[in-house]
């Protein structure tokens, strides 16, 4: 991969995208920006899922396989956390299942190498966009890696029950379960110096569009 024109043209996609939008990347923009980059460097797509909802691989490339994930910044730019997949089947309100399933039925889904993770850090107009790549099987985004424990709801000194999963903590990173949520797995991960590592491209913009669609038309429409 050659990584100083692929900073070039992340930087191209994120100020095109800024030129005439105000509203921040999301995963699906993230995907659709993912594949133009990949393109320009002349990493070939073989599929991707348009923004569908279904759990798993976003892109396939011959780079290969990408979970496409944004995610905003926590205060002072220590953490971040994303969201994965609803595990309803395997634990919920009314079966709260086992750890040896739920770890079984997240790797079953893992069907891809890569996140491509947008992360974002907003000061009012300003936004700074940091593209990390993590390995999929990395140690803090794989379930096993944890202890998982029951997370139990407490209602003044009562015990009430059982809410969801939750796990150890790997150099600040940890995973939990709420049935509440849909039983949605949420990875929490902490920015270390370590994981600063998978940053494969920056940028800082001033998040004042200078076009609108109907200007935007006027300049180029007759080109379509």
């Amino acid at each position: 991969m050659d990584l100083e024109l692929l900073n070039i043209n992340f930087a191209k996609c994120i100020k095109g995208w800024h030129l005439i939008n105000s509203s921040v990347i999301n995963e699906t923009i993230w995907e659709d920006i993912n594949v133009i980059i990949f393109n320009s460097i002349g990493i070939k797509i073989y599929s991707k899922s348009d923004g569908s909802h279904l759990s798993g691989m976003d892109i396939d490339s011959s780079f290969g396989r990408i979970s496409n994930k944004s995610a905003k910044y926590s205060k002072n730019k220590k953490s971040i956390s994303i969201s994965s997949y609803r595990l309803t089947t395997v634990c919920s309100d009314n079966n709260c299942g086992n750890i040896i399933d739920i770890i079984n039925e997240i790797n079953k889904r893992k069907n891809y190498d890569y996140y491509s993770l947008m992360v974002r850090d907003e000061n009012n107009d300003n936004i700074e966009y940091n593209w990390f790549m993590i390995p999929s099987n990395y140690l803090i985004l794989e379930p096993n890696s944890y202890e998982w424990k029951p997370i139990i709801s407490k209602k003044g000194k009562k015990i009430d029950k059982q809410i969801g999963w939750t796990t150890n903590e790997i150099n600040g990173s940890k995973m939990s379960i709420y049935f509440n949520m849909s039983s949605q797995l949420w990875i929490y991960i902490n920015i270390t110096d370590e994981i600063k590592k998978f940053i494969i491209a920056t940028i800082n913009i001033i998040n004042k569009p200078k076009y609108n669609y109907i200007e935007l038309y006027e300049k180029l429409g007759d080109r379509i």
